[in-house]
């Protein structure tokens, strides 16, 4: 944008805002370099946010879903997050089409297992 013959205030123009990403850096990375999740406060505080876009990328991308829904775990520790052996994750997609992360934690010597949170994505329309 050229200022006005008539301008007061002479204003540079601006440069459109860019993105800057290392070369390593993905927009589908869950996470940048690797995240070790050691407990259970670990696993409340960060693993929300990763599964998050873990849950978002199952939408998007088949081949993910398919490793994702096989192996979440797995899933995550080839994609750098390292979960607590006593964490335990369940990808449900039941009819509604409505995905769902659940994280559980296991007891020693015991089959129970106690929910710690779960994630799922719900789309809204507003008009």
């Amino acid at each position: 944008m050229s200022n006005p013959p008539n301008a007061l205030v002479p204003v540079p123009s601006q440069q459109p805002a860019t993105i800057s990403r290392s070369r390593d850096d993905h927009p589908m990375q869950l996470v940048h370099g690797s995240v070790k999740l050691a407990n259970k406060e670990d696993v409340r505080n960060r693993l929300p946010d990763i599964l998050g876009r873990a849950l978002a990328r199952t939408w998007i991308d088949a081949p993910f879903h398919d490793s994702f829904a096989r192996d979440p775990q797995g899933t995550l520790a080839i994609h750098g997050v390292e979960m607590p052996d006593n964490m335990v994750l369940e990808f449900h997609k039941p009819d509604s089409n409505r995905p769902r992360i659940v994280v559980y934690e296991t007891k020693p010597n015991s089959r129970f297992k106690s929910r710690v949170f779960y994630l799922q994505l719900v789309m809204m329309a507003g008009r």
